[in-house]
């Protein structure tokens, strides 16, 4: 664990206490602008403040320079309280470019601060941007707090001494502004320093630059009269439970969960993939963990991707495989081959905005009807979400549970805000966790492929090469019990109410539905799943303080839903469901309760904020 070193401040007379901010680094796609934003976030939990982050890039690989295609940004929301979304409206906007100014501007709070590079703002880059004229000049920006600085001079120059082309040099920029921003909220660069040692250990010059142009930011805010222009903050600890903990983005804790799952069930993982936006984080994390014996296979399609993973299953392991909505998609057929033989496997699906390509970087849920509806035939199977970066560890011990325990694929809704998102983890032992071990059969005695469990109708798991367990499984219709194929009506009939009363017996595994805060009863219900948490916990909260009587209900098991959801809704007289697509779980809450549940939708690739869902519930409860 790296140490808080404690300095004196020569500047903290001048600071000021806050409880939380929000900051949003802006530039070009090439101004490394996701890197300052992780250190920032490091170094942030490091100083022991709670934090919520919001990667937001572009789906171009690398669009034309200057351009608002190739904005990319990352936005942190910091504080001494609790903190659960990345926040509403930034406090602090950083541009280091026109474009990146004129993307994001609308995004900061009135009176907020603007940290910009002058040295950026000339006419071909103000064009590109499609500006007209000046913003720095025309009186545009006079609702905000403007620290003009020309970044690019002053970053060449702390470099010089290292030889560098100006190209490497400028690439030094987003260290130099970080330097600056850890000056104003009072932030140790230590551990920066310590990281950019170790990430260029093989070009000592690209590092020595680097922290040169770090420090050479630290020191002007101190030199400079930036404390005038610009409040500068101190933002104490965080009041969080005592344990070891550490930053973890959606991706990494689900990869993690996912082995911590498999080493529960006693198990092996072999992960079929094939890379797509956002899930390709999956793969990356469960590549480092050969040590936990996991096997990955990056496929030449989804369609091979799954079929392996369905393969390893037959075989005895944990087949895993992920996605986002298109490659799904085109999984569709290989899923109802893993129900119809009844195989354990888990299908991540890191959802991205819609339809087709749609928008690649930009986050929605609009996947649910797929999970739930979307396979030919009836084909029921599991279906969980996450609702943030650390919960997804605990949802893929879940979904290796059920998948292991009843036989059946088991889909794990995610999304590219949870997957790249980071937040403090504390991280749990899985020692302490019951394990889930799989009792796969090895008795010829009487054995037949479709033989069941009678309390969880999961058939038995036999591993082929098993002395007198020979079998055979696929995607046409089996005799229930024997496995022999069959077109008779009566079996084909028998075979899918097993498949469907299997998966919805499960509704007898799983916690009852609890009420995140709020009363089991009330006026208003707002039902959430996935990443809609953060805001809409923040919001109940909000309008609870204000004497509402309103409840926030947040679903981890979308199918089969828990058994008493049904009879907790109705003890509302209104209910709420906030979701980032066009109204699916609304459908299928009326659906399963006939409950008169109205949607509150948002698909604009960005997440909820806070203000939306508070106005949200002050129409239902005025209505």
């Amino acid at each position: 664990m790296n140490e808080l070193k404690i300095k004196a401040d020569p500047a903290s007379s001048l600071r000021r206490e806050a409880s939380s901010v929000v900051i949003r680094f802006a530039g070009d796609s090439g101004d490394g602008i996701q890197i300052t934003g992780s250190r920032f976030t490091d170094t942030t939990a490091l100083a022991g403040n709670d934090l919520a982050t919001f990667p937001d890039f572009p789906a171009e690989i690398r669009a034309p320079v200057g351009t608002t295609f190739g904005v990319s940004a990352f936005q942190i929301n910091f504080g001494s309280r609790r903190i659960e979304t990345a926040g509403d409206d930034p406090d602090v906007l950083v541009a280091l470019n026109p474009a990146a100014l004129m993307v994001n501007l609308a995004r900061l709070k009135t009176g907020g601060t603007i940290i910009v590079d002058s040295g950026t703002f000339s006419e071909r880059n103000l064009k590109k941007a499609g500006y007209k004229s000046n913003p720095l000049e025309d009186k545009s920006l006079d609702a905000f707090s403007i620290v003009n600085i020309d970044i690019t001079k002053l970053v060449l120059e702390s470099v010089k001494e290292f030889g560098l082309s100006q190209k490497e040099g400028l690439r030094c920029k987003n260290f130099w502004v970080l330097g600056l921003v850890y000056w104003i909220y009072g932030r140790d660069r230590s551990d920066t320093v310590d990281w950019l040692k170790k990430k260029f250990a093989g070009r000592p010059d690209i590092a020595n630059a680097n922290i040169a142009a770090l420090n050479a930011g630290h020191v002007y805010g101190e030199v400079s009269e930036i404390g005038a222009i610009t409040q500068l903050y101190t933002i104490p600890p965080a009041h969080m439970p005592h344990g070891l903990y550490r930053t973890v983005t959606g991706g990494e804790a689900l990869a993690w969960g996912l082995v911590a799952g498999a080493e529960l069930a006693n198990l092996k993982i072999f992960f079929g993939s094939y890379p797509i936006t956002p899930a390709s984080p999956v793969l990356h994390a469960l590549a480092k963990m050969k040590q936990f014996g996991v096997k990955t296979f990056q496929a030449e399609d989804e369609i091979a991707a799954i079929c392996s993973a369905i393969g390893a299953s037959y075989a005895g392991a944990l087949g895993i495989t992920s996605s986002s909505g298109p490659g799904i998609a085109l999984k569709g057929e290989a899923i109802g081959l893993a129900i119809s033989t009844e195989l354990p496997l888990i299908i991540v699906n890191s959802q991205r905005a819609g339809p087709s390509t749609g928008l690649p970087t930009k986050t929605e849920q609009s996947d649910l009807y797929q999970a739930v509806y979307g396979r030919n035939g009836d084909s029921p199977l599991v279906v969980l979400a996450s609702h943030g970066p650390a919960d997804c560890f605990d949802v893929a011990i879940e979904a290796c549970r059920l998948a292991t325990k009843y036989m059946t694929p088991v889909m794990l809704l995610t999304d590219g805000y949870i997957g790249n998102a980071a937040e403090p983890w504390l991280i749990p032992s899985v020692a302490d966790r019951a394990p889930f071990p799989v009792k796969k059969e090895t008795n010829p005695k009487g054995f037949a492929p479709f033989n069941r469990d009678p309390g969880t109708l999961a058939r038995v798991w036999a591993v082929p090469g098993t002395p007198g367990l020979e079998h055979r499984i696929g995607g046409i219709e089996k005799e229930d019990g024997s496995g022999n194929i069959s077109y008779e009506p009566a079996n084909h009939q028998k075979m899918t109410n097993l498949r469907r009363d299997k998966i919805l017996g499960i509704a007898r595994d799983i916690p009852k539905q609890s009420v995140e805060s709020g009363d089991q009863t009330g006026d208003l219900a707002v039902v959430g799943w996935g990443s809609t948490y953060g805001p809409i916990s923040r919001a109940v909260n909000n309008k609870m303080a204000d004497g509402k009587k309103v409840s926030h209900i947040h679903l981890r098991h979308i199918w089969p839903l828990p058994q008493n959801l049904g009879d907790l809704l109705r003890g509302f007289d209104k209910v709420i469901v906030p979701e980032m697509n066009d109204g699916q779980l609304k459908t299928v809450l009326r659906d399963q309760f006939l409950i008169d549940a109205k949607p509150i939708t948002k698909v604009t690739g960005q997440p909820f904020k806070i203000s939306e869902i508070e106005g949200a519930i002050d129409a239902a409860l005025e209505n």
